[in-house]
């Protein structure tokens, strides 16, 4: 039994050493970037070009873009001339009724029975190492909301933050992603 339990460690310690000697880079988080050339990234202020929203979301966007990179790439984030850019604005900021529901009184209106805030982002994304991935596009996603439980005030802090997440990984996907 001893000798099975040195063996495993002998043949894991084995394979631990062949994959530290490969030159085979990769990351569990699917990027392609080649550390090697590209090291550092910059983020200009978003700003609000959408005429609605909470007054600081272009920076909480804008601080949410910044933290998905440094958590989730080895790159630093500088100031100015990042190796990788970002910037752009929220183009975007809208509320529409998705249903109606009977208010079953014929002196009052149907209301909406679900509420959909949609937020469009256009990014423009510059590397300076390839620009052939340089890329200008809108990033959109939108949450439902019932109004007749809630109001937007209750809700509208953890939609902006539910749709800026996906928004933020679907321009990681765009920009830097093996997907």
């Amino acid at each position: 039994m001893k000798l099975i339990s040195k063996l495993r460690i002998l043949l894991a310690f084995g394979i631990f050493l062949l994959f530290q000697g490969c030159s085979v880079k990769y990351s569990f988080t699917g990027t392609n970037i080649n550390y090697d050339l590209v090291k550092t990234f910059t983020v200009e202020n978003f700003f609000n070009d959408s005429g609605g929203g909470p007054a600081n979301m272009e920076q909480l966007f804008t601080e949410s873009l910044k933290e998905y990179y440094q958590r989730n790439t080895q790159l630093e984030l500088v100031r100015t001339n990042g190796d990788l850019q970002f910037a752009g604005a929220i183009n975007r900021y809208s509320l529409t009724p998705q249903s109606a529901v009977s208010s079953n009184n014929p002196n009052l209106p149907d209301r909406a029975g679900q509420m959909r805030l949609t937020i469009a982002v256009e990014v423009e994304y510059i590397n300076l190492t390839n620009e052939e991935e340089n890329l200008r596009r809108t990033f959109s996603f939108f949450q439902d909301y019932d109004p007749r439980t809630t109001t937007l005030l209750d809700v509208e802090s953890q939609l902006v933050e539910e749709i800026f997440q996906n928004i933020i990984q679907d321009i990681f996907t765009a920009t830097v992603a093996n997907w």
